[in-house]
């Protein structure tokens, strides 16, 4: 209100520097963009206005001004192309009812609940409204509930075929719940409605790399780059596939090809720096200062570039540099962040309030009998990558992905609790009949067998599924579950200055990364007590120490006989899409084991918040 009041005053200074303040704090809001878009209109400066515009549009696209704002700018300059599918958008808003208008900005806002109150209600009066179908499957996907996510999707596109709109989030649906193949399915049907367009053409591509098809991606990527020469998200994409499929140099190539096309593209400086084993040069190193010191960079590009300068820095042995850049793009990333620590604890308190041993003893009775799931958990950069490239190095195990299946199902029966006459989640696992956990059961390994290939076992890596282990139990009661765990202080900094895709938002915080650790520990302890000997604890240290004394622990936990495979983990070719691709496909190494210790003077947030009993565990 005081940039807008400063504005009409001409101000205009003094309004900038307020909603600059104001990105300082909520990076995202759109409103902000756009009262910045009104200030460059109002000082004639339409290069900056559009910019802010389409920002604000990005991050809100029910902002009519916004839209406005840029088709009054691109047809001044001609840019007709771009001007008529800004039209189109208007044309879209004008048509919509009006509280879906609302729910879009309530979502932008990320208001969820409220977005799903009015959504809900206006689905109520007109049932089969397909606009609206999609807008609240867009909340059951924010909110985890993919599986009604899905079904809200499907039964739009059965309504109305011809919507791109409702058709690609249907992909997108299908690709978080793994359903790569009905994916593929959807993005080759949309593609064959306009087999140039290259939007179309790479979603297939992306649908072909998610089931392995790297040879085809990247011939349609390249398809793509024929149309649009130099384009950054392309080259980046087509980076991520020579990266999974084990092609280091050519994605080097591809994500340096991208950044010689707009250095500002953060996504490629951060895809060199999560290659692990790629170092900056000096040259590089100041191209990325150059774009640091740009005011118009995104807020994405700026977290991006964040962590990769980190990275440079922290290769150069350069550890208090290295270390404040990593803490700048977590305050960047927890600045969009709605996670609450302390509500996460109460989560994990409950799951041992009622996940006690006498009501797990259902589970040998209720549950799937299927023994096939290997559930390799804990918390993320703890080692269970190395720990799945080692079991799926066997001739028996299938390596699969980090599966949603169980997480999802966690918010399934969450959001049962909350909309019905149902307790909430995990009170709710008490009242389920054992038919009802039998089917869950068979439901998993019916939904997880895409994955797989002709093992009788195969592991699934979701390391959040240390949250639900009570869970697992009662729907597949005989599952193995391998417990990845790493010293607090060594995991808790990797995971601080790993960028990661979605999720885990607890490490953007140092003092929330601790918490987290303790709750972690808490709450295996329980499992431990109430599930004796259901779950095997691997430290990381010890693998490393002493590779094959562990691997036979691993193999016969699970049942299986010892396989010499397994030590040449990282001669198994496999395509590996977690961020230490690189790093197991060497063999292993001491040297990381203590490298933390070069931050220690930046980490006791990390170390206070852990506890006196973790501390004391591990000696620190």
């Amino acid at each position: 209100m005081s940039a807008v009041c400063r504005r009409y005053r001409r101000e205009f200074d003094v309004a900038l520097a307020q909603l600059a303040r104001l990105k300082a704090l909520a990076p995202e809001n759109g409103r902000a963009h756009q009262e910045e878009g009104h200030a460059y209109r109002d000082m004639g400066r339409p290069d900056r206005a559009l910019a802010a515009y389409t920002q604000a549009c990005r991050f809100n696209p029910a902002l009519v001004a916004s839209w406005r704002g840029q088709l009054h700018c691109l047809t001044r300059r001609g840019r007709l192309r771009e001007a008529a599918q800004v039209r189109a958008q208007l044309d879209y808003l004008k048509r919509l009812p009006q509280p879906l208008v609302i729910v879009m900005d309530l979502l932008s806002q990320g208001k969820l609940l409220k977005a799903e109150d009015l959504c809900r209600k206006f689905l109520q009066k007109v049932p089969h409204h397909v606009e609206a179908m999609r807008l609240l499957a867009d909340i059951g996907i924010r909110f985890g509930v993919l599986t009604d996510a899905e079904f809200l999707l499907e039964s739009a596109h059965e309504f109305d075929p011809k919507n791109v709109r409702v058709q690609m989030d249907y992909i997108q649906a299908l690709r978080k719940r793994q359903r790569f193949a009905k994916a593929l399915e959807q993005a080759r049907a949309l593609l064959e409605t306009s087999p140039e367009n290259p939007q179309f053409q790479s979603i297939y591509a992306i649908e072909c790399m998610q089931t392995g098809n790297y040879e085809e991606a990247l011939s349609l990527f390249d398809r793509v780059l024929e149309r649009i020469p130099g384009d950054p998200v392309t080259l980046t994409s087509k980076g991520h596939a020579f990266k999974t499929n084990g092609q280091y140099g050519d994605a080097v190539a591809s994500y340096q090809a991208a950044l010689d096309s707009q250095p500002r593209h953060g996504e490629a400086w951060y895809a060199l720096s999560n290659l692990k084993v790629y170092s900056f040069s000096d040259t590089e190193l100041e191209r990325m200062h150059r774009q640091e010191r740009n005011e118009e960079l995104a807020h994405a590009d700026r977290v991006h570039l964040s962590f990769a300068l980190g990275k440079a820095y922290e290769d150069r042995t350069d550890f208090e540099s290295s270390f404040r850049y990593y803490e700048q793009g977590n305050r960047s990333k927890k600045t969009i962040s709605t996670y609450d620590a302390d509500k996460m604890t109460e989560e994990l308190r409950a799951q041992q309030r009622v996940c006690t041993a006498e009501m797990l003893e259902r589970g040998a009775r209720a549950g799937f009998s299927a023994g096939d799931p290997i559930f390799v958990v804990g918390l993320p950069r703890a080692g269970s990558t190395l720990l799945e490239q080692i079991l799926s190095s066997h001739s028996r195990v299938d390596g699969t992905l980090e599966l949603p299946n169980m997480v999802s199902l966690a918010q399934q029966l969450r959001r049962r609790g909350r909309s019905g006459n149902e307790p909430d989640y995990p009170e709710i696992l008490a009242t389920l009949p054992d038919e009802e956990l039998r089917e869950f059961g068979r439901q998993y390994i019916d939904d997880t067998r895409i994955h797989r290939q002709s093992a009788p076992f195969f592991v699934d890596k979701m390391p959040n599924n240390f949250r639900h282990i009570g869970l697992i139990h009662l729907v597949l009661p005989n599952a193995r579950i391998i417990d990845a765990r790493r010293h607090p202080m060594a995991c808790g900094f990797s995971g601080y200055k790993q960028l990661f895709a979605e999720g885990q938002q607890f490490t953007y915080d140092l003092a929330d990364l601790g918490q987290y650790y303790r709750d972690y520990v808490e709450l295996m302890d329980h499992w431990d007590a109430v599930l004796p000997g259901k779950v095997l604890c691997v430290q990381y240290e010890d693998v490393v120490g002493d590779l094959e004394t562990e691997v036979r622990r691993i193999l016969g936990h699970c049942g299986l006989e010892f396989e010499p495979a397994c030590l040449s983990f990282h001669r198994t070719e496999r395509a590996v899409r977690t961020p230490s691709s690189e790093q197991v496909r060497q063999p292993i190494f001491k040297s990381g084991l203590d490298y933390w210790r070069n931050y220690e003077r930046w980490l006791d947030p990390l170390k206070g918040a852990l506890g006196e009993d973790v501390r004391r565990r591990f000696g620190i």
